[in-house]
């Protein structure tokens, strides 16, 4: 059983909204980071948001502060990123990770503890 499943990607047309959620197994969110990290076509990684589950401390990159959401739900052992007013520029694959400590605003250059296959997201323009 993987560590982490993201779900929840698609095909969406600028303007619109998803929401992807990242589903643990194995081990306690609560206990964690969680990260959300993207790669478009041609591009190297991205570290978009984290969320410190035991407090509730969240970090946004530029360009999706305003836009994407991060929550986790620790009864559920699932992490969110609502995503709203998507642009095109926003298609890529999208990863969740888990992160010892509790750093958020360098949580993508620290060691990542488990990672999931990640989910597709498109916006068509």
């Amino acid at each position: 059983e993987m560590p982490l499943v993201e779900s929840g990607g698609g095909l969406v047309q600028a303007g619109g909204s998803l929401r992807l959620s990242c589903a643990a197994s194995g081990f306690s969110l609560d206990e964690f980071m969680i990260g959300w990290f993207r790669q478009a076509p041609g591009k190297d990684y991205e570290g978009l948001s984290c969320i410190s589950s035991s407090d509730g401390v969240t970090w946004y990159s530029d360009s999706v502060k305003g836009r994407f959401t991060i929550s986790s739900n620790n009864a559920k052992n699932t992490a969110y990123l609502q995503m709203e007013r998507l642009k095109p520029e926003d298609t890529a694959v999208y990863h969740c990770a888990a992160i010892r400590g509790n750093n958020c605003p360098q949580f993508s250059t620290l060691d990542l503890d488990f990672w999931g296959q990640g989910t597709q997201v498109t916006v068509s323009s």
